[in-house]
């Protein structure tokens, strides 16, 4: 009797990692956007036939870009209070290194995202004239989950390959 229940068991344990891998695959999703440093959001959900790139899409992207562009000021608010109060004349050449280095770093991702904002601002200057969403480079549509998980991308997928195959070709 107890050898058909170890049977039993080791057979249930041997489909079980199969059932939860399917399981995994079938549920595995795209990065959250909190991960990727904008704010979250909900998938734009096309419905067939829908037109790219109308009203309601463009709003959709409106609200991730601008909220997106407002985390990121609200960061550059904390690190300027933030070096306002540790700012401080340590006696000792190691803390007082330590302290500029750990500024410094701040201040190079605070001017990575800086130029991040540029390039929302752009984006966002796209959506005013009808050219967001569409390749800077051959014009076709850049696509509606590609931009959920780049909202600030001017280029296909086609197009941005190809620039980063001649990039590393030409070393630019």
């Amino acid at each position: 009797m107890a050898v058909k229940k170890a049977v039993k068991k080791k057979a249930t344990a041997a489909k079980s990692p199969a059932k939860s891998k399917a399981k995994a695959t079938a549920k595995k999703t795209a990065p959250k956007p909190d991960d990727l440093g904008y704010t979250s959001f909900t998938p734009y959900k096309m419905k067939k036939g829908e037109e790219y790139m109308n009203p309601k899409q463009v709003e959709h992207f409106r609200a991730i870009l601008n909220g997106w562009k407002q985390q990121l000021m609200n960061k550059v608010d904390e690190t300027v209070h933030h070096m306002q109060d540790e700012a401080a004349n340590f006696p000792d050449p190691n803390d007082r290194a330590s302290q500029e280095s750990e500024f410094a770093m701040e201040l190079r991702t605070r001017d990575r995202e800086r130029k991040l904002i540029k390039k929302i601002d752009e984006s966002l200057a796209a959506l005013d004239n009808d050219e967001y969403g569409y390749c800077a480079h051959c014009g076709v549509e850049v696509g509606i989950r590609r931009l959920e998980a780049r909202p600030t991308a001017d280029q296909c997928i086609d197009c941005k390959t190809l620039n980063e195959i001649r990039e590393k070709q030409y070393g630019k």
